[in-house]
């Protein structure tokens, strides 16, 4: 990898010589000599093309940022609502959102015009180099299509002289997903097999991104009432296919695929972010270990976790109750407790590095269960801060931290799936990251095969009940699916599983918010976000300024309080910097903004 990331750096080095732009308005001419030795061979079209992979946010925490815009998400700090919910979005004058993928986008054809005049490349070769282009630069118009509805569509790389594609009229929705679906056909036809070795865009990332696409297109074109829907879930469908087709396995151990060292053996990670100690590090596993990380849960959440019996908490003769947090953490999907911590309590006076277990045998049920599912660098009880420091216990409240301000939660529920032991230094994480992984694979294949009509009990057997197999669930059966009172009535019970298992398997991973804008569900995030159960006097001191719904003193944990009203439907789409309509009348706001 270290090669991997020196070449990287050389394509950052090579890229940045030839781009002082900061957007598609912004741009400057390119020198020829330079772009002529870039490009000299194959390699060098390869060195090149690292950059690309830079785009991809790995552990950055981008990802749970955007869930707090869903419903099963909320931030532990105070006033840290989300503005969509709360209907505090503007239009803003300059957008990252909107300027970052164009950038990305000319760096690509940049590489993409280059290719035709190599005359050392071989047409295997050339067909390759254009595929890795495609396969960026439908990534970035994916982004841009998900986020405005629509983009100016730039072939070739520009300069400031291109009056006609800097101020020209965007590509409608309908033009634009052609055009992405047109790069990754491409891509998926002519990309080499095994790309270029270990952890590089092959012909089974580009699937993983074509069923990703499609799922996301057809799905929303279906609820926001748009023409060709099935055009895209049957891309979406087929992509699957194929991927199924190749027998990948799922990886045994759900936690470690992101809390491990090295994804490098792990085959159903099809591509990855890998990090090395004193190369590439991040901080997101040290966030759940000190003061800073500050991402929770909610009820609504904890409740989609099915028990081990495949039941609903509302149906099963093993749900014990949520009145405390032991009860509510038994007998539950065993992807609950790599997501939030189980609860417990030992022994410890701070700081010390050293507990021992409570005098009430309760207080270590869960410390024993960890020790059975999990190993002592990633999640293992009782959970101690960056360098070691033991938390006396689980649930552990920013109002009533114990005098430890560490780990703690507003909900109670407190995310730290992306957290380990691995390191006993602060912000110098190497946990790889899965970008493409076959458990998204299955959930989508899943449901674009719905969407189309052609889900059946042979298709869930292998697609959803190995994910839950994973957790240590029991298996979905189409003919008796489980009683869920908090199903939305316009959805269909096996669609509503479908979405559940979606739910639970990507949880944290960036997809929610995304996945409510397309299913248009976002009435589902503007609910009233509660924590667990509490009484006061009990499970905390009776003057915890911790607040209970309806100002109670025991109840559900309420701090947000209700939003405004329904969620805005102008707010589906994100508004087009206020900039970029000043320099090009051609742009159009999108509605109602």
């Amino acid at each position: 990898m270290k090669k991997r990331i020196i070449l990287y750096t050389l394509g950052l080095c090579l890229s940045g010589s030839m781009l002082s732009c900061s957007n598609l308005l912004d741009l400057q001419p390119e020198g020829s000599l330079t772009e002529n030795s870039t490009f000299s061979n194959y390699n060098n079209f390869i060195s090149y093309a690292w950059q690309f992979y830079g785009t991809f946010p790995g552990y950055n925490g981008s990802a749970p940022n955007a869930e707090v815009n869903g419903d099963l998400f909320a931030n532990a700090n105070a006033n840290a609502t989300s503005d969509w919910l709360w209907q505090r979005v503007v239009v803003p004058s300059k957008s990252s959102d909107y300027s970052d993928p164009f950038t990305q986008i000319r760096s690509i054809n940049i590489l993409l015009d280059n290719i035709d005049q190599a005359t050392n490349l071989t047409e295997v070769d050339k067909k390759h180099i254009r595929s890795i282009g495609y396969f960026f630069k439908a990534y970035q118009y994916m982004d841009l299509l998900n986020k405005y509805g629509t983009a100016i569509w730039v072939e070739h790389a520009i300069n400031d002289g291109d009056k006609e594609v800097l101020y020209g009229t965007p590509s409608s929705r309908d033009e634009l997903a052609t055009k992405i679906e047109g790069l990754l056909n491409y891509a998926s036809e002519n990309i080499k097999v095994n790309g270029d070795g270990p952890n590089t865009i092959n012909k089974n990332v580009v699937l993983a991104l074509t069923v990703r696409f499609g799922l996301r297109e057809g799905t929303w074109r279906k609820y926001h009432q748009l023409a060709q829907a099935d055009k895209y879930l049957r891309l979406s469908a087929d992509a699957g296919a194929k991927l199924m087709g190749a027998n990948i396995p799922l990886f045994n151990d759900y936690d470690q695929l992101f809390n491990s060292e090295s994804l490098a053996q792990v085959p159903e990670v099809l591509l990855y972010k890998q990090y090395e100690q004193n190369q590439i590090m991040h901080s997101l596993a040290s966030l759940a270990r000190n003061s800073a990380g500050r991402w929770d849960l909610t009820k609504a959440a904890v409740d989609l976790y099915l028990m081990k019996d495949g039941q609903t908490r509302w149906s099963s003769p093993q749900f014990d109750g949520d009145k405390n947090p032991y009860d509510e953490f038994r007998n539950r999907d065993r992807r609950l407790y790599f997501t939030i911590p189980p609860p417990y309590k030992v022994e410890a006076k701070h700081p010390t590095y050293t507990w021992t277990h409570t005098a009430d045998v309760k207080d270590r049920e869960y410390i024993d269960l960890m020790a059975q599912l999990s190993v002592d660098k990633r999640k293992t009880l009782p959970w101690m801060n960056w360098e070691g420091l033991i938390l006396k216990q689980e649930p552990h409240f920013v109002d009533n931290n114990l005098g430890q301000p560490f780990s703690v939660s507003f909900t109670g529920y407190r995310f730290y799936k992306f957290s380990n032991k691995i390191q006993r230094i602060q912000n110098q994480d190497i946990n790889d990251a899965p970008i493409f992984r076959m458990g998204e694979v299955l959930i989508s294949y899943a449901e674009a095969k719905y969407e189309l009509g052609e889900l059946d009990q042979s298709l869930v057997d292998k697609t959803i009940n190995p994910l839950r197999a994973r957790g240590g669930v029991a298996s979905l059966q189409l003919g008796s699916i489980p009683v869920d009172p908090t199903r939305d009535a316009s959805v269909a019970p096996a669609l509503w599983e479908i979405r559940r298992e979606r739910a639970v398997e990507l949880m944290g991973e960036g997809f929610r918010f995304d996945d409510l804008r397309r299913w248009k569900k976002m009435d589902y995030a503007v609910a009233l976000k509660r924590g667990r159960y509490i009484t006061k006097g009990v499970d905390v001191p009776a003057n915890a300024p911790i607040p209970i719904e309806n100002n109670q003193t025991q109840g559900y944990i309420s701090y947000e309080g209700k939003t405004p009203g329904p969620f805005l439907p102008h707010y589906y789409l994100y508004p087009i910097p206020a900039a970029e309509l000043v320099l090009n009348t051609n742009l159009k706001q999108n509605p109602d903004w």
